[in-house]
């Protein structure tokens, strides 16, 4: 091992240009390595830093979810990503939503412009080689790690598996939308009318499931297994779960009235604004694995999408990740390679707010490292915390990948009766001040 502090970011994802920023704005100088454009994925379209290939939310920003409390505790620690997106956001009701382009263009320039961050445009192929040229090293290019980097991973944990597969939604032109049909609302009149809602009767919903189930659809190849995120599954599984599963799940109808007639629909298909300009909105929990005719198909039937023209089809790719309990030090070093850090949805958490914190999460472990001193250690009264304890304390027998909850976190202490929302505003305020306390404890924040 090199006795130089550099450290090598791999991956200019979202966890790895956090981790990357988080570094280099704390004085170390960090190498960042991207394999793409020049070796490409089946998703990405460019070699964009902090490209999105699935939605373009981040989900909610109210501290009372899950989603939103996690965004705060990454913006208190000075996240780029959170700082980048709220530039570049677009109106998503109580969301936060991005223009992709943006956002990329935005992550790039900061983090560039810090100018002790070294880009380089190339493959890492053997992660053992590259630990002679830095003293540490932060893995974050899942989900979609190159064949060659997940082999070399393989053989430092001694693993074979490393992967599950994750579904996109397709995207559609405002335009073709018929707003004759369609309608701009948000679910019970929160924020701003943002979403367009394409409603539903019965014989029109069933009719939308019977072509699910019967579209024919991408076939796995070789030995590959279908093994499914429960919180990303492809709209024709949801279907194939029962009829009533989409109208009970993304395309429930509740809090959405249509205003022409006053009355609430069967089932409703939400769309989500994608751009800054508005020109393109993406079929919210419509990820698939179709084929491209078949998503014509069967999303021209949808009221309102007779017409629609798809800008992006939705796919399913392979996303990476390892079986952190059995591999993963609560500091996201591996326990086999000491100086090897792994970080965003490799190490086994889902969403890109998610991600994002295992980056932040992996960079405070390397400083602490790299000044001697103790390293952080999580809090279940965070929700950061609680993401990493899951990643410590899930079981190894059937580890799958976690988005942000509440579960995660230590409950308050018992009151008598108290509703859900109450426990989750105290279990809020509680992390909230955790987390402050800590990064004041850690010295993080100048």
């Amino acid at each position: 091992m090199s006795d130089t502090p550099q450290v090598a970011v791999i991956g200019a994802g979202l966890a790895g240009c956090e981790a990357a920023w988080q570094l280099a704005r704390k004085g170390v100088s960090v190498t960042l390595f991207e394999m793409r454009p020049e070796t490409g994925t089946a998703v990405h379209k460019t070699g964009n830093f902090a490209e999105l290939v699935c939605s373009n939310s981040f989900k909610s920003l109210d501290t009372g979810n899950a989603h939103g409390l996690l965004k705060d505790e990454l913006e208190k620690a000075g996240s780029l990503i959170v700082q980048c997106a709220k530039e570049s956001a677009v109106p998503a009701g109580s969301a936060l939503a991005v223009d992709r382009e943006n956002f990329s263009q935005l992550v790039r320039g900061k983090l560039l412009a810090l100018g002790n961050v070294d880009f380089q445009a190339r493959e890492i192929r053997d992660l053992q080689e590259l630990q002679k040229q830095f003293s540490h090293i932060i893995v974050a290019t899942g989900p979609l790690s190159s064949d060659a980097l997940a082999d070399s991973l393989k053989q430092i944990i001694e693993e074979d598996e490393l992967f599950f597969y994750d579904a996109i939604a397709p995207v559609v032109f405002t335009e073709s939308i018929n707003m004759e049909i369609a309608y701009l609302a948000s679910r019970y009149g929160k924020g701003t009318a943002d979403y367009i809602n394409c409603p539903m009767n019965r014989d029109e919903y069933y009719q939308f499931i019977e072509d699910l189930n019967l579209s024919e659809k991408v076939p796995f190849t070789g030995l590959e297994q279908a093994k499914h995120f429960e919180g990303c599954l492809p709209i024709e599984v949801m279907a194939e779960r029962g009829a009533e599963t989409l109208s009970f799940g993304p395309m429930k109808p509740v809090g959405l009235e249509d205003p022409r007639t006053g009355r609430r629909p069967y089932a409703v298909l939400q769309l989500r604004q994608e751009n800054q300009l508005g020109t393109l909105y993406n079929l919210v929990g419509c990820q698939t694995r179709m084929t491209w005719p078949e998503q014509k198909k069967v999303f021209r039937k949808i009221p309102g999408l007779e017409n629609c023209e798809f800008a992006r089809h939705g796919s399913m790719h392979r996303n990476t990740y390892i079986n952190a309990p059995r591999q993963l030090q609560a500091s996201l070093e591996l326990r086999k390679a000491p100086g090897i850090y792994l970080a965003g949805q490799i190490t086994g958490v889902e969403g890109y707010t998610e991600s994002t914190s295992m980056g932040l999460w992996a960079a405070m472990n390397v400083i602490a490292d790299l000044e001697e001193k103790e390293k952080p250690q999580p809090s279940l009264l965070t929700m950061i915390g609680g993401l990493v304890n899951y990643l410590q304390t899930a079981s190894s027998q059937n580890f799958q990948p976690m988005n942000s909850n509440f579960g995660l976190l230590t409950s308050p202490p018992k009151q008598k009766r108290i509703k859900k929302k109450e426990k989750r505003a105290l279990q809020a305020q509680q992390a909230q001040e955790i987390w402050a306390q800590q990064l004041k404890e850690w010295e993080w924040m100048e």
